[in-house]
């Protein structure tokens, strides 16, 4: 018997060695070189210290600042995902062409989007001669040269492509509803906005906790592609993250244990998101099962 509760661990054993290789040991090496510093030569035990000249850091506190801002896309991208997945839903026509076009950004590489979007919104783009064009030349901005511009509209770039995503995920959720329950609403004289906030909302609780967590995490820690293809942190420090300073450190100034340092601040950040997620995908199994 004893063996028989020891066996599934066999089968998971090679799993585990190769997760412990590929994740574990650098991780474990991210935590040592934070700890570290290179003094006349030599690696000698910091303590603190890499964190304290971290905080000290203007440029990692504006990458912090950048992200912090960048959590307001979050909410936006929730709101228009919803809107959208409940209009599709609603098999507007055309809704099945809707659908893929509103996917299809998701699926793009970010370097793709980047590009495309930094010869869009460049001072002499496409947009501002479309808007010389028309004759509104005076809406034409500088729109990433600009260091009150160039961080929103980043934000725009990001919320283009990642509300895709949501939009599939609440679709696929509305599907699974059961038509009853929208049927039975309406014979009791519930108007549009009553199934929305009664049925649609709730039903979709779990699924917007879901990808609410996901983008926080996006915004804290996957958007070094958008930022560094379209304006590599500036103008200034206007666009810098945390995640394009870990990389100017470690691969341009060679400062690997800061580096190292501003690394494990930002996973421990992301890991209580990623913890949070779990835990409310076990709660939303948990309801189920009970339903």
């Amino acid at each position: 018997m004893r063996y028989r509760k020891a066996e599934p661990w066999l089968f998971l054993l090679p799993s585990l060695i190769v997760l412990l290789l590929v994740f574990g040991y650098p991780v474990l090496r991210l935590v040592t070189l934070s700890f570290q510093h290179r003094r006349n030569g030599l690696i000698v035990f910091a303590g603190f210290e890499n964190f304290q000249q971290l905080f000290r850091d203007d440029t990692f506190l504006q990458g912090v600042k950048n992200n912090g801002i960048l959590l307001f896309c979050v909410p936006i991208m929730v709101v228009v995902a919803l809107v959208l997945a409940i209009l599709l839903f609603e098999q507007v026509r055309g809704w099945t062409f809707y659908r893929s076009a509103f996917f299809l950004p998701y699926l793009l590489p970010i370097t793709v989007v980047g590009l495309a979007f930094s010869y869009i919104f460049q001072l002499n783009g496409a947009l501002n001669d479309f808007l010389k064009a028309i004759g509104l030349s005076g809406l034409a901005l500088d729109w990433l040269g600009d260091m009150k511009l160039a961080l929103p509209t980043i934000m725009f770039v990001i919320i283009w492509k990642e509300v895709g995503f949501g939009v599939i995920l609440f679709l696929a959720r509305l599907m699974s509803v059961e038509e009853d329950l929208f049927d039975a609403a309406k014979i009791d004289g519930a108007n549009w906005w009553q199934l929305q906030w009664n049925i649609t909302i709730p039903q979709l609780s779990s699924v917007i906790e879901f990808f609410t967590v996901v983008s926080v995490i996006t915004m804290l820690s996957w958007v070094f592609g958008y930022v560094y293809v379209m304006t590599s942190g500036g103008p200034g420090k206007s666009t810098m993250v945390t995640e394009l300073y870990i990389y100017y450190q470690g691969f341009r100034f060679n400062q690997m244990n800061l580096a190292a340092t501003a690394s494990l601040v930002l996973l421990l950040v992301t890991g209580v998101f990623i913890f949070l997620e779990l835990r409310l995908r076990d709660q939303g199994d948990v309801e189920e099962s009970l339903g």
